[in-house]
C-alpha cells in the first residue's frame, strides 16, 4: 500500500512538473497568458491584446541599471513613442514583498511621475509567478510579443551593459530594432540577448 501511494505521488509529481515546464516561455513559440493587476487596481490579461504587439518590461525602479535608463528618459522615451504607434507597452513588478522594488502604489505613482513615464500598464507580480513563467533574470529584462500572440524576443535592452548614462547613445539598442521590423511586417534581426541589470527579487 505504501508503495503504491509512493509511485501515485511520484506520477502527480511528475505531471504537475511536465505542466509547469510546458507553460514556460520559449522564443517563436506562443506567450503564455496571465493576469495580473495594475498599479491601480485594475486586471490586465495579456491574451486581450492578441492582435497587437506587447512589450514586457521587467523593471525595479531602485535597480540602478534600471534608473539609468529612466532617469535619463531612455525607456520613457522609447514608451512613448511606440504607444503611440499602437503598441502596448507592460511594465512588470516581480519584487516579493520587503524586497528591493516591491514598493507602495502610491510611491509607484509617484515614481512614474516623476520620469515621465509612459507605460501602458504598470502590473504587480509579487508572488513571482509571472516573472519565473517567463524566465525573467533581471531589470530591466525585456520580452516582446508580435501580432499573432508569438514571443519573438527576449533579452536587454541594449548592448552595453553599464550603469552609464553616457553609454546609452552609444549602445546598439536591441528593442528599438525588434520593434521597428514588427511594425515594419518584417522578422525581427534578433531574437534574444543576454540581459543585464539587477537580479529580479523574488
Amino acid at each position: 500500500m505504501f508503495k503504491k501511494t509512493i509511485k501515485f505521488l511520484l506520477l502527480i509529481f511528475a505531471f504537475a512538473l511536465n505542466f509547469a515546464f510546458s507553460q514556460e516561455a520559449k522564443i517563436d513559440q506562443k506567450a503564455p497568458d496571465f493576469t495580473l493587476p495594475d498599479v491601480n487596481g485594475m486586471d490586465v490579461i495579456l491574451s486581450d491584446y492578441k492582435g497587437k504587439i506587447v512589450v514586457l518590461e521587467w523593471i525595479n525602479f531602485d535597480c540602478p541599471y534600471v534608473q539609468k535608463h529612466y532617469k535619463s528618459g531612455n525607456i520613457p522615451k522609447m514608451q512613448e513613442e511606440y504607444t503611440k504607434k499602437g503598441i502596448f507597452w507592460f511594465s512588470i513588478c516581480s519584487s516579493a514583498p520587503g524586497k528591493q522594488g516591491n514598493l507602495p502604489a502610491g510611491e509607484i505613482r509617484k515614481r512614474i511621475k516623476e520620469y515621465n513615464a509612459k507605460m501602458t500598464f504598470y502590473l504587480i507580480d509579487s508572488d513571482g509567478n509571472v516573472g519565473k513563467t517567463y524566465g525573467a533574470k533581471t531589470t530591466p529584462h525585456f520580452f516582446i510579443i508580435d501580432k499573432d500572440g508569438t514571443l519573438v524576443y527576449s533579452g536587454a535592452v541594449d548592448d552595453i551593459a553599464s550603469t552609464n548614462i553616457e553609454d546609452i547613445s552609444k549602445a546598439r539598442n536591441y528593442v528599438r530594432q525588434v520593434l521597428d521590423a514588427l511594425l515594419k511586417g518584417e522578422k525581427p534581426p534578433v531574437k534574444t540577448t543576454k540581459p543585464y541589470g539587477c537580479s529580479v527579487k523574488y
